[in-house]
């Protein structure tokens, strides 16, 4: 999931994306999210589509990226290396076009966006949105760095509705279980982000510079051990799910019932 962007972002999903699948599993309930706005649809072109998460059971998928590392660990036989601001299809090629965490890394979004509109009837793009708040302590507290690392990349997602004209928003809340490692994933268990494995295969820790990412680890480290993190962060340790502003958006042609 994720990858289609800038001239570097190939580069660096080559990089990064090696063992990506072991921390990027799909979380069954994102995926039962992302399904049922793909019902009906017996052909998918995902977009951005890396490992392959998230891909509807029983459709016809076809996963684009242009990261060979990525592609090379997808599971599907139709594969295309291309770019989301050219896609290689026909007018209208599929009953949907699907995109999981991508747009941010798109040179053009607005032009991504349309070109999912030009080979589909029907979108769905799960993206995060850059005005909501609470964002997570880690932004907060150690790395407001990568606020404004995602601030500066994420479309607003007014706009991404606006560029797509959706007819539904869908919020996805993150349980404190989540399976899917992506930034906030570990918002309730925090020293798995001390793991440099866990931060690697987020594209925002990979994208800072180890003398930025490093001093902050270590603070969270020192905070863990004294307990400071688990009294500043004391109203999350019983809550189930957080919301941290991220969405799914459905345009098109509306899912089947059933």
């Amino acid at each position: 999931m994720g990858h289609l962007g800038n001239a570097s972002a190939p580069a660096a999903y080559d990089r990064i994306g090696v063992g990506y699948r072991r921390i990027r599993r799909p979380d069954p309930r994102l995926d039962a999210l992302i399904g049922s706005a793909l019902r009906g649809a017996r052909t998918v072109v995902n977009v951005g589509a890396g490992a392959g998460s998230y891909e509807p059971a029983g459709a016809e998928v076809t996963a684009v990226d242009p990261s060979q590392v990525m592609l090379d660990q997808h599971p599907g036989r139709r594969k295309v290396k291309a770019s989301a601001s050219r896609l290689p299809f026909a007018d209208g090629s599929f009953d949907a076009a699907m995109a999981v965490l991508t747009v941010h890394h798109w040179p053009d979004p607005h032009q991504g966006l349309a070109e999912l509109r030009r080979v589909a009837r029907r979108q769905v793009v799960f993206t995060w949105d850059p005005a909501h708040r609470p964002q997570l302590w880690m932004t907060e507290d150690y790395l407001p760095e990568i606020r404004a690392l995602e601030e500066s990349r994420f479309t607003p997602l007014a706009e991404v509705v606006e560029a797509l004209d959706a007819h539904t928003v869908l919020p996805f809340r993150i349980p404190y279980d989540f399976t899917d490692g992506f930034q906030v994933a570990y918002w309730r268990r925090p020293e798995l982000y001390l793991d440099p494995a866990v931060r690697q295969a987020s594209s925002t820790f990979a994208t800072l510079s180890p003398e930025v990412v490093e001093p902050a680890i270590e603070r969270l480290r020192a905070d863990l051990a004294s307990g400071e993190w688990h009294r500043r962060n004391a109203d999350l340790l019983d809550r189930e799910s957080v919301d941290y502003g991220y969405r799914l958006v459905v345009a098109g042609e509306r899912p089947t019932a059933g």
